[in-house]
């Protein structure tokens, strides 16, 4: 990756990977909502990363590392460890390159993504999320088989692949006549803040980065107010299963600290919230983590310091049909 700077990914990676995947990922739109901009007194332009293949941005990161695999690593295959989106990322870059690929998924991983996952041709193995290390047993496999790991977000390749998706929601902003003061987007391990937060700072240097975590993972916020990377010890689960990541990772933490000027933090209620919202005015299917964006932004909870033009990320759309309809019920 670049030299030219002490973190992980630059804007040239970003550019590179957005060559790598041109034609193969969807440069997802820009869309507008009046009835949002009015609500929240906000010109806000939403990326929804709903549509991208496979329906969240994971895809991005995943094809960027596999489709520079050598011939030896893909005929050897790769491994990864997800509850769902990256699974489902990894699966289809992988049937797309003809790269064999075995997923390590939590048992109680969403059932649409466990299926969407095998039915890319992934190989699936569930383990036990509270007795069992999903890197222990992905490590394992690796050794066995001579498999390349694909981590979920800690890679400079994931990082970069993300990243396009801030390349292009700048660009299309600047398309629009509209410059951006502020961008929020969902974190976890924060792949895909960090990526986004490197291409918006080098195209739109006075833009503020906002991320989001679901309460009870709020391990971005917490390692920021430290300082240095502050590992968690969840206490319960969230509606947020993409956003489980109990601390932020070695390569994205340094960039998060960089570029991010705030974290907000988001209740399952409000979550709900932002998922009836988005189905039912701006018409879009958006999984809980999808959605803390919107739904720190509903709430209040996002500090635009006196901006007034807003990019708001949704990041997935892969909700369990079950509660999808639990949560439009107002059953959680």
């Amino acid at each position: 990756m670049s030299e030219t700077s002490d973190l992980a990914v630059s804007l040239a990676d970003i550019e590179a990977a957005a060559g790598r995947i041109r034609g193969v990922a969807v440069e997802t739109p820009l869309i507008e909502s009046a009835a949002l901009n009015e609500r929240v007194g906000l010109r806000v332009l939403i990326k929804p990363e709903t549509l991208q293949r496979v329906g969240a941005f994971k895809f991005r990161g995943a094809y960027n590392r596999l489709v520079q695999l050598s011939d030896e690593e893909r005929r050897r295959g790769v491994v990864a460890f997800s509850s769902g989106n990256h699974a489902q990322g990894v699966a289809l870059a992988a049937k797309l390159l003809g790269v064999p690929a075995l997923i390590v998924m939590p048992a109680d991983a969403p059932k649409v993504k466990a299926d969407a996952t095998a039915g890319y041709g992934a190989e699936v193995k569930f383990y036990d999320r509270l007795t069992e290390s999903r890197e222990k047993i992905a490590a394992a496999i690796a050794a066995e088989r001579g498999s390349v790991v694909v981590p979920a977000f800690d890679d400079p390749h994931i990082i970069a692949g993300q990243g396009t998706a801030g390349l292009e929601l700048v660009r299309q902003a600047q398309a629009r006549g509209a410059t951006l003061d502020v961008v929020v987007s969902p974190t976890s391990g924060g792949g895909l803040l960090s990526g986004i937060a490197t291409a918006v700072k080098a195209l739109s240097p006075k833009t503020a980065l906002i991320g989001v975590e679901p309460a009870g993972y709020d391990d971005t916020l917490k390692s920021l107010q430290a300082g240095r990377r502050t590992p968690m010890t969840p206490t319960h689960r969230t509606l947020c299963d993409a956003l489980e990541t109990p601390c932020p990772g070695e390569l994205t933490f340094p960039i998060l600290h960089r570029h991010v000027a705030d974290v907000a933090v988001v209740t399952d209620a409000e979550v709900a919230e932002a998922v009836r919202y988005a189905f039912s005015v701006l018409k879009l299917v958006v999984e809980p983590g999808g959605s803390a964006g919107l739904a720190a932004l509903l709430a209040g909870k996002v500090n635009t310091f006196g901006g007034t033009t807003l990019g708001l990320v949704l990041s997935g759309g892969n909700v369990d049909p079950d509660q999808f309809g639990r949560i439009l019920r107002r059953e959680l």
